[in-house]
């Protein structure tokens, strides 16, 4: 998520933010007794400022972690990201395409140095659903292809094994049951270059986290999960399954975009957000996607007490139709589409650049879909209707626009 800046300083923020936690172990029979006073119980401790943070198994991984851990996806700041980690979060969530790959580089930089059982590291390659290079390579090359992204990101990051490595973005059940897939993770696994192994999932959730367990090779899934989607109940339902599979659950995209308006004038309540995800008992840490260090407080804040307030229920609209910039990702849209346009990703386009303003981001994802030179310059008018009432037209025409931009105006 990404949020107004206001000004609160890190001398502050450390001074606050250290009471009662430290530096933290990762692995299990490492995490500091600071941490640990919480673990297995699902419930934060009383004790005002030394309340311990609440603690949560990863399925059978066995890994045991502070409920808000960090998606390092936007964050150029490397202070916000050592801070994290001196506050006590312990997992970063990072992946082989963020910034370009310099994302990976900077955890590098972070951790270099720090004992290696005082954080967690899991990264993501994707597979030839979504990496055109691999797509008409045979079941080899694609294999081979995987793991050398991979060794790379081992590499960027400095690292001789990760605690998980996830095939990446997959919004089919055909996609995470592909035996070339699972076989290059599995190699990955056996090598003790990742030390377990999963998928994420951005759309067709509940499809694809229940082919995850008919799988039977993933040990954790990241999947989208917040209030603002329509299918919430039927996430719900699968992350349980997941989850009593024995499979370890992380919830991403948990703020919902981060603005109800493209103008950033009514911001979600951020915390309330995170709270609604994290009380369900079968996930296991949240990654938000903090880049400022009010941001990490803010996130940080609800480690400790996540339950909702009246006040917070309230200002998550549950009982109105507010459209905001979150894609429900269900691609009814794309069948109204004459030139059958990647409407869901470029939704998503749209969402990186006016919620999370990572403009980088965006024009990586839509740089990668081949779009046409005008991608609705052709038509008339637009018969793609959106499930939530979002101009498709407008929101695809201004996303386009980002195509035109060289590459290297965002490194």
């Amino acid at each position: 998520m990404m949020r107004k800046e206001t000004g609160y300083k890190r001398r502050t923020f450390l001074k606050k933010g250290l009471t009662g936690l430290a530096a933290v172990g990762a692995v299990p029979g490492a995490v500091k007794a600071a941490v640990l006073g919480a673990a297995g119980t699902g419930q934060a401790v009383a004790g005002g400022a030394q309340a311990k943070p609440i603690v949560r198994t990863l399925g059978r991984t066995g890994l045991k972690i502070p409920v808000v851990s960090m998606g390092v996806m936007n964050a150029d700041n490397p202070a916000v990201v050592q801070a994290a980690l001196e506050t006590g979060i312990v997992m970063l969530d990072t992946a082989h395409g963020y910034q370009r790959g310099r994302n990976e580089q900077m955890i590098g930089e972070i951790i270099k140095g720090r004992p290696r059982d005082s954080y967690m590291i899991m990264t993501k390659v994707p597979g030839p659903n979504r990496e055109k290079a691999m797509q008409g390579l045979d079941g080899a090359a694609v294999r081979k292809a995987f793991l050398e992204r991979f060794d790379l990101s081992l590499q960027r990051l400095g690292l001789d094994h990760v605690e998980v490595l996830y095939l990446h973005n997959n919004s089919a059940p055909d996609h995470v049951k592909n035996p070339d897939m699972i076989g290059a993770l599995e190699t990955a696994k056996k090598s003790g270059k990742a030390r377990f192994i999963g998928i994420t999932t951005h759309s067709n959730e509940p499809a694809v986290i229940r082919a995850t367990i008919e799988a039977k090779a993933y040990d954790v899934i990241l999947t989208a999960y917040n209030f603002r989607q329509d299918h919430r109940e039927e996430v719900r339902k699968a992350v349980a399954e997941a989850a009593a599979a024995g499979i370890g659950v992380v919830a991403m995209k948990t703020q919902a975009g981060a603005y109800w308006d493209k103008e950033k004038l009514q911001p979600i309540n951020m915390r309330a957000a995170l709270k609604w995800v994290l009380n369900d008992p079968n996930v296991a840490t949240a990654i938000p996607g903090f880049t400022t260090f009010d941001q990490l407080k803010e996130d940080w804040s609800v480690v400790t007490d996540i339950a909702l307030t009246p006040q917070e229920l309230k200002d998550l609209h549950f009982e109105e139709q507010v459209a905001g910039l979150y894609c429900q990702q269900c691609g009814q849209c794309v069948a109204g589409c004459p030139k059958r346009l990647p409407i869901p990703d470029l939704m998503r386009g749209y969402m990186y650049a006016y919620g999370y303003r990572n403009l980088g981001l965006a024009h990586e994802l839509v740089g990668s879909l081949d779009l046409a030179g005008d991608a609705c310059g052709s038509c008339a008018s637009c018969s793609a209707v959106c499930a939530k009432g979002f101009d498709v037209a407008d929101r695809v025409r201004d996303i386009s626009r980002l195509r035109t931009v060289p590459g290297d105006f965002f490194a």
